[in-house]
């Protein structure tokens, strides 16, 4: 036997923000951080990222 059940009740239950408007959001993890990078890791995060925008420079000069 097939029961069908296609009738909308109204029961969604949207819940928003929970915390107040003051109060910040809570902190989430975040899958990598560049602080918790070491400091060589950072010096060559940074100069791969100047040098593609370096490079983005050069070949609009173009």
């Amino acid at each position: 036997m097939l029961h069908s059940h296609d009738r909308d009740h109204g029961h969604a239950h949207e819940h928003g923000h929970t915390h107040g408007p003051s109060t910040p959001h809570p902190a989430q993890t975040v899958p990598w951080s560049i602080l918790r990078m070491a400091l060589a890791a950072r010096l060559g995060a940074a100069l791969a990222v100047s040098a593609g925008l370096w490079a983005a420079v050069l070949l609009a000069m173009r």
